[in-house]
Order: C-alpha cells, then structure tokens, then sequence
C-alpha cells in the first residue's frame, strides 16, 4: 500500500514542480505520465487528469489572491464572461467527442494536442507585459468566444486547465498583463472543467475516479505540493534552458502517444 501511495504521490510532486516552474497546474506532463508509466487508457487518463486538474486549480486561484486581489480580477469580468461564452460549449462539445472517440483516434488526438501545447510553450509562454489587445469591440467579442471554443475543446480532450493557451490568448487578445492573466485564466478554467466533467459524469466512463480515488487524491496531493515548490524555484532555471526542454518532452511523449494509437 506505501508504495502504491508513494507512486502516484511522487509522480504528482514531479509534475506539479514542472508546472510550477512555469505558471501552471502540470496537468499538460501529467497526462503522458498516467498513459506511459501507470498505464491508464487514453479516456481513463483524460479523465483522472481533470479530476486532479480541478482540485489543483480550485486550489490555485485563492492562493493567487495575495499577488492579484480579488477586486482587480472581478474588475475584469467581462473578459472572464466572453471567454466563458465560447469555453464552456468547447467543453462539452470535447469531452462528448472524446467518449466517442476508438481509442486508437483518442490516442493520436491527444498526441496533436500536445504537439499544439509545446508550440504554445515555446512561442507564447514568452509574452510579457501588457500592450493593445489584437482587437477591439465586436471583432474582440467574436474572437473571445472563437478563442474560448477551442480552448474549452483541448481542455476537456486533455483533462487540463488550458492555461498555457488561456495565458496567451488573454495577454495577446485583451491586452492584460501577464500576472493578471494567471488568475483570469483559473476563473475561465474552473467552470469550464466543471463543465466538461459533468459531460463526463453522464458516461459509464466516469466509474474510473471512484475505481481509483486514492490515486487521484494522492496524485492531487503530490501535484499540489509540487506547484508550490515550483513557484519557490522560480526564476533559478532560465526560460531559455527549461522551456525548449520542457517542450521538448511533451514532443517525445507525444511521439510515444501517436505509436501507441
């Protein structure tokens, strides 16, 4: 029992640390972490994945509170409401495809959607500062809920929060800074995963968290201890070295994804 708890307990620290060092919850390195090393099929990963993504960012965003108060954050609310427009149907819309998915098509569209992910990590993950947004009245609401479609889609397709997506989106598309943007990116996050694991929940699928609960709190524990020691490491690994490795291991495990469909 030690060992099946120290597992997932360690895995999720490893992750979680990863995520950490970068601004985000891990669940990106998670996924190929359940499918490679403890074996879980593709949907079963996906949604173990959320459930423990979900427990990291309801953690997160409280947290956050102390560098963006809650008042400046509530002061941007309509930002929140125009991505949630689009985020919260790709949500559903992508966890119904991912239960309709064979198995072979889940494995090699997850293996895309990492490849989408490390392109995110290497060339937006670099914006900082706030500038003009890309848009500007109609054209930013339509883009909003455009952005906040297919983000909600890869969301729920790989059980994560989309914050290496949102982060850019929300910095490019509306101007924010990039701090500010983290906390934006939980208030999006958190109903959009709700969303897509009530899709979930209505599919015999959904059986796997209750099969497996004490993994999912161990490796929510462990992915939670990880974050936190991630961010009292940041800025001692330079972007320059960690980002294109970073990338580069979801690029393998990727690879690894698309031959085990």
């Amino acid at each position: 029992m030690r060992t099946t708890r120290l597992a997932p307990l360690g895995g999720g620290a490893l992750i979680g640390t990863l995520g950490g060092l970068i601004g985000l919850g891990g669940a990106e390195f998670r996924l190929p972490l359940l499918v490679g090393v403890f074996r879980f099929a593709a949907l079963e990963a996906v949604i173990l994945n959320k459930a423990m993504s979900l427990v990291v960012v309801a953690a997160a965003l409280p947290f956050r509170a102390a560098a963006v108060p809650w008042d400046v954050v509530l002061g941007h609310w309509p930002v929140v409401v125009n991505l949630l427009a689009g985020s919260l149907a790709g949500a559903w819309a992508g966890a119904g495809w991912a239960l309709r998915l064979k198995s072979a098509t889940l494995h090699r569209t997850i293996a895309a959607l990492l490849v989408l992910i490390a392109g995110a990590l290497l060339f937006g993950h670099g914006a900082a500062g706030s500038g003009a947004p890309l848009f500007a009245g109609g054209a930013q609401v339509a883009a909003g809920v455009v952005a906040g479609g297919a983000i909600g889609v890869v969301a729920s397709l790989l059980g994560v929060a989309g914050g290496e997506l949102l982060i850019p989106t929300l910095v490019l598309l509306f101007g924010v800074d990039v701090k500010l943007a983290g906390s934006l990116s939980l208030a999006v996050s958190l109903p959009t995963m709700l969303v897509g694991f009530t899709r979930y929940s209505q599919d015999r699928s959904f059986a796997v968290l209750r099969a497996h609960r004490g993994f999912v709190l161990w490796m929510a524990a462990g992915s939670f201890i990880g974050a936190y020691l991630g961010g009292r490491l940041l800025g001692l690994v330079p972007d320059g070295l960690l980002l294109p490795a970073l990338a580069g291991l979801l690029l393998l495990s990727a690879a690894k994804m698309w031959r085990h469909g």
